[in-house]
């Protein structure tokens, strides 16, 4: 079963990363999906904005270190709190040091995928954003929990994820174990026996009781706060 994007024709995606092999091997797999076309590719960071921002995609896949505008930055201005319209962004890249793990969530980003997670974890990341759901790769998880768990600086501390002002139910906390375990809608519907409706109904809950801006950062306050342990 495909996704379409919020038309019903195919999910629209830009490319932007200063390799052109990478681009390249990007777009011949990503094109020959029946349910995503690639309208626009970028080499660094501003031409990334300004085709963003020109021909509004259904999710922007991008590299961290870019010139001009680093991942990063791209991230923040096109996905990020301050951004009037702000757009589905897949971060695809090499470096899964944790500070960029944690930037480029907290930055807005709705996935974060190794280049070598392989060609299929690429295409069903962009289908989860452009079903506004989130997609991170496995190894990734673990290093989220590293990060989030880790001790931090004073400057660094004002973004952790609070305690939510109203306690989660018990049927959020299991939805939300399971967002940090990186399953789908589908999956925490089989696994607790629920329909989807009831899964995004709890997911909304949680989203407002935590304060949070997207699922991953759903799963962010999880990991941090040992709600789900590794190994899951």
């Amino acid at each position: 079963m495909t996704t379409s994007g919020p038309s019903g024709a195919r999910i629209r995606v830009l490319i932007a990363d200063d390799q052109e092999m990478v681009r390249t091997g990007f777009r011949f797999f990503l094109s020959a999906q029946p349910d995503i076309t690639v309208v626009a590719e970028a080499a660094d960071g501003e031409e990334a904005v300004a085709l963003a921002r020109r021909e509004r995609p259904d999710v922007c896949l991008l590299d961290i270190r870019m010139p001009k505008l680093d991942g990063l930055e791209v991230t923040r201005l096109l996905a990020g709190p301050d951004a009037a319209h702000p757009m589905r962004v897949v971060v695809v890249t090499t470096f899964d040091l944790d500070e960029y793990v944690y930037a480029a969530l907290r930055g807005g980003a709705c996935g974060f995928l190794l280049k070598d997670s392989g060609p299929a974890l690429l295409a069903e990341a962009v289908r989860a954003a452009a079903a506004g759901d989130s997609l991170i790769s496995p190894s990734i998880t673990v290093r989220l929990l590293k990060h989030v768990t880790a001790p931090r600086t004073t400057g660094a501390a004002s973004a952790r994820p609070t305690l939510p002002t109203e306690p989660l139910t018990d049927r959020e906390l299991d939805v939300v174990r399971l967002v940090a375990l990186g399953r789908t809608n589908a999956e925490i519907a089989a696994a607790l026996y629920v329909s989807l409706s009831t899964v995004k109904t709890h997911l909304s809950s949680a989203q407002v009781k935590l304060s949070t801006r997207n699922r991953v950062e759903i799963a962010a306050w999880a990991w941090q706060y040992g709600y789900v342990q590794p190994g899951g």
